[in-house]
């Protein structure tokens, strides 16, 4: 039996919007992750609540969120004819400044998509006449899978491994959020799998700070409503807390394992979020200890500062600002086979959603 088979139940997700359109009380709610807003617009439940709800979607795509100037190392780094890149698919058409990793493919650069970085050090057990970069991006979700990556690697000896480290961390960019004056979020569906990583004690200090309700929610329809839900009736209530609508994943305090591994690899570090700017504490770095498998380092890789230009408005869409239909380019100019922002291009992405799901 399929354990999310209860969570797809119409029944259940029949009597939980009757609840909700009881009591339409107007409110603005963000889902963080960008696997959330897929499964709510493919299942079509942005259009069964209440039109007094208004959901907005959050900077919980990691490749939407990574700037230009990474991209441009990480096309600079492809481009070095020692280098064998390797990266996750969705980086692969994320412009930066003049271009994408897959032109620079086209140019001849040697660029691999794999699924994993242990895919990677292998990789770099068989080339040993490359040197081998991962592009380690994602949120708390990734970070245990890269981090064991690099502890593998000098367990092994493997000197022509290493990372390019685009990681970034959810609860600094909530709090970023939170203290924008132009902000419009009254609570918060947080990410099951993240959570199921760093547990949901984390968010307990946002939540009571800002007086903000957050609730850990999963992926399948009745978790997004059970998880709507939940944050309705904290907001009625007046109680900013974490609310755990995920229990059959996350736990208060996580993944012990997980976390302990990225600690022993990674510290915290700020970093620049395409649309949010420079976030303090929201990435992680390698530790001193672990420099020799850092590409910035190795490759003496400058910041160049590039920013986004053009008339795309990605960063107002990961700030709950705007929505995909709000940009006059959206599904004409901008469309996934010629995106002209990451959030058109990524899997996760807001654009991508709205675009498979709204034009159809």
């Amino acid at each position: 039996m399929d354990v999310n088979e209860p969570f797809r139940n119409p029944n259940l997700a029949e009597r939980l919007l009757k609840e909700l359109a009881a009591d339409p009380q107007p409110a603005v709610i963000m889902e963080i992750c960008g696997g959330q807003t897929h499964s709510l617009l493919a299942s079509g439940l942005d259009q069964l609540l209440p039109r007094t709800l208004e959901l907005v979607h959050g900077p919980g795509c990691p490749v939407c969120v990574t700037p230009v100037e990474m991209i441009d190392k990480a096309i600079h780094l492809a481009e070095n004819r020692h280098v064998l890149f390797t990266t996750f698919g969705d980086m692969l058409r994320v412009p930066g400044s003049n271009s994408h990793l897959l032109a620079a493919k086209s140019r001849g650069a040697d660029v691999r998509m794999l699924y994993s970085p242990l895919d990677a050090l292998a990789l770099a057990e068989q080339r040993p006449d490359k040197k081998v970069v991962f592009w380690a991006i994602g949120f708390e979700t990734t970070a245990p899978a890269t981090a064991l990556a690099v502890w593998m690697a000098r367990q092994k000896k493997v000197k022509n491994f290493s990372l390019l480290v685009s990681h970034v961390l959810v609860p600094p960019a909530m709090r970023q959020l939170l203290s924008s004056p132009q902000n419009r979020v009254q609570a918060f569906l947080a990410a099951g799998h993240v959570c199921a990583v760093t547990g949901w004690q984390p968010y307990q200090a946002i939540a009571e700070e800002f007086h903000t309700p957050i609730v850990v929610t999963g992926f399948e329809p009745v978790d997004l409503l059970l998880g709507i839900h939940r944050a309705m009736q904290l907001l009625r209530s007046g109680c900013g807390r974490v609310d755990n609508a995920y229990g059959r994943v996350v736990r208060r305090c996580g993944n012990e394992a997980a976390l302990n591994r990225i600690a022993e690899v990674y510290c915290q570090c700020d970093r620049t979020w395409r649309g949010l700017g420079l976030i303090p504490a929201s990435g992680l770095r390698l530790r001193d200890e672990f420099a020799e498998y850092d590409a910035e380092k190795i490759f003496d890789l400058q910041s160049n500062h590039a920013a986004q230009t053009g008339p795309c408005i990605s960063g107002l869409i990961l700030q709950g600002l705007k929505k995909p239909s709000d940009c006059p380019l959206f599904s004409v100019d901008c469309t996934p086979e010629h995106p002209l922002g990451a959030p058109m291009v990524s899997a996760e992405g807001a654009c991508a959603a709205y675009y498979h799901y709204k034009t159809r």
